[in-house]
């Protein structure tokens, strides 16, 4: 597993991304890309429900119907992301897409694909794979090596910039 220019005097950004709602992956994407423009060394280590996103769209995951009606209730991918708040049985994600749009703000997807072009680490959390029952081949390309604990733990102990959103 690399860390981009590991063992320079780079400045590094660690992002635990906790949360695949919407309103949440934008400060993800936004702050990892920003952070890599202005030549940081970012890693993102998604973990938990932030795993989701990065799951290919119209993946159908689990490998017990508990873990199956998770993945029905989380939709894999960026696409079908939900609001934290006001939702509204999807009204609300569709009215920030259009919203963002407006303001020309790129959509978290379009944010994302950047961050890997900028090479930003994106670090799927193994344990969250393994319970949830996600595969790698469900995974979208670009992504590093899956991780654990003890891995984005080192990542923030040389990182300046911690985040957890």
């Amino acid at each position: 597993m690399t860390e981009g220019s590991a063992g320079s005097d780079e400045e590094k950004m660690t992002i635990i991304a906790f949360s695949g709602d919407l309103d949440k992956l934008w400060p993800v994407t936004i702050l990892a890309s920003t952070a890599a423009a202005n030549g940081m060394d970012v890693t993102v280590f998604a973990t938990f429900w932030g795993l989701f996103p990065l799951v290919k769209d119209g993946e159908k995951i689990g490998h017990d119907s508990m873990t199956k009606m998770m993945s029905g209730m989380n939709a894999p991918g960026f696409t079908k992301a939900k609001l934290s708040k006001m939702n509204m049985g999807g009204a609300g994600s569709s009215m920030m897409r259009k919203v963002a749009a407006k303001s020309n703000l790129l959509p978290p997807e379009d944010l994302f694909e950047m961050c890997l072009d900028m090479g930003v680490n994106v670090w799927p959390c193994q344990m969250t794979m393994d319970l949830l029952g996600i595969r790698a081949d469900q995974m979208r390309p670009g992504l590093g090596q899956p991780a654990g604990a003890a891995t984005a733990l080192a990542r923030m102990a040389k990182s300046e910039i911690n985040l957890f959103i």
